[in-house]
């Protein structure tokens, strides 16, 4: 989930639009961002701004916002012929991994860049 766009996120969209014809980016909704339990917080950045910001860069083609838990009824609606998520995740614990190599994808893991995410750059701006 992208709540603040930052260089991080950018090199993972163009490393992801390297990829393929085309990147889609699926955008968690405010409801189900807030599902994933990251602070009574966040998100910072409503849906439609956050869907905008990406939308407004040359790497992405398109923007869907979801609102279930995770992407994959999203994923198996679109077919992707690449998946591809950050690094941090193991290859098991991707959504739609299963599912994108069953009908011949890829499944594709971008390092990230380090010390760049929205928990870390909350945590500054507190003074942690």
């Amino acid at each position: 989930m992208f709540d603040l766009l930052h260089t991080g996120h950018v090199a993972l969209l163009e490393a992801a639009r390297a990829e393929g014809d085309a990147l889609v980016v699926g955008v968690n909704s405010d409801a189900s961002a807030r599902r994933l339990g990251k602070g009574p917080d966040r998100p910072i950045v409503a849906e439609a701004e956050r869907a905008r910001l990406l939308a407004a860069l040359a790497a992405v083609d398109c923007v869907v916002l979801f609102d279930e838990d995770t992407p994959l009824a999203l994923i198996q609606l679109l077919r992707p012929a690449v998946l591809v998520k950050g690094a941090d995740y193991a290859h098991d614990a991707i959504v739609g991994a299963k599912e994108v190599e069953g009908w011949g994808g890829r499944v594709v893991r971008v390092p990230l860049v380090t010390d760049k995410s929205t928990t870390k750059l909350l945590e500054r701006l507190r003074g942690g």
